[in-house]
């Protein structure tokens, strides 16, 4: 095998391993998030949990965060505003990296 196509190999590895790391992270964001905003609804326990569910599961209805968004905004209709959640959005972003980097 020449060192071209070992390159070629071990780039498809790790973009391979770097989208797994990105599809994980942002599953547990959503879950983070959910359990954000079930607070925020007065939920605990199971039904906080429950809750988190859903909107991890919301994020398969299109690709991008904005399903994620929508669900969670017309949950806290009045209870949290556009700009609270987006930047709990980043902020458990940023959290799920590295719970997921720590294989937390």
């Amino acid at each position: 095998m020449s060192t071209l196509d070992q390159r070629g190999k071990d780039f498809e590895k790790k973009f391979a391993h770097d989208e797994e790391l990105r599809f994980k992270a942002t599953a547990r964001r959503n879950k983070l998030l959910g359990l954000w905003a079930a607070e925020k609804l007065g939920k605990s326990g199971a039904d906080a949990d429950a809750y988190a569910k859903e909107v991890v599961a919301a994020d398969f209805e299109e690709a991008g965060d904005g399903d994620v968004f929508r669900k969670v905004n017309n949950d806290l209709a009045g209870k949290a505003s556009e700009d609270e959640i987006r930047a709990a959005m980043v902020e458990l972003m940023a959290t799920a990296i590295d719970q997921v980097q720590k294989g937390v």
